[in-house]
């Protein structure tokens, strides 16, 4: 029986989540499998990946033939390196202690990368958000400024505005008078 190992699809539409399993090849994407060996979620940042490092590696050494998918999440959890390296102990290259050793360097090696890309997605997601606030502060300042702008020009407005009027009324009253002599002079 040619054994596959391979993500089986599960959530909703739009929002996928993966189950990684050994399946029979020919049994359907969601269908039967043999084991369930973990979980890939791609929708977090960085993709939230669980499996069963061990599981995997006897599926491997059993013949089991991973998808491409599949092995890039197997080299990216050190399932492929431990699969490698007990090789290495089978033909008697390595002992089982040095075989551990090599893969728990690799396994804090990766985790603190793994870190480093978390906590630098998280600084960028800060400095994001306070640019966004900066923003807004001058956009509220800016509003703030063109408001009181606004009020001093209808105050300028309505003194200029009186002023004219009481300028108009002035002169109405100056040429009413005026023409009042006028024809007092003319009588």
């Amino acid at each position: 029986m040619p054994v596959k190992i391979r993500l089986q699809r599960h959530g909703k539409k739009g929002k996928p989540f993966y189950w990684i399993v050994a399946a029979d090849s020919r049994s359907k994407r969601d269908g039967k499998y043999l084991e369930k060996l973990g979980v890939y979620n791609p929708n977090s940042n960085p993709a939230t990946v669980e499996l069963n490092v061990d599981g995997a590696v006897t599926w491997l050494q059993n013949g089991a033939q991973p998808t491409d998918t599949a092995r890039a999440i197997l080299s990216y959890k050190g399932a492929l390196l431990k699969n490698h390296l007990a090789g290495g102990v089978r033909k008697g290259a390595l002992t089982e202690e040095q075989a551990e050793a090599k893969f728990n360097a690799w396994l804090e090696e990766k985790g603190s990368k793994v870190v480093a890309k978390t906590d630098g997605l998280a600084k960028a997601q800060a400095d994001a958000k306070a640019k966004a606030l900066e923003a807004e502060k001058a956009v509220n300042e800016a509003r703030a400024a063109a408001a009181i702008a606004t009020e001093t020009v209808e105050e300028v407005a309505e003194v200029a505005a009186e002023e004219t009027t009481e300028d108009v009324v002035e002169e109405t009253a100056e040429a009413a008078v005026e023409e009042t002599t006028e024809t007092k002079d003319e009588e």
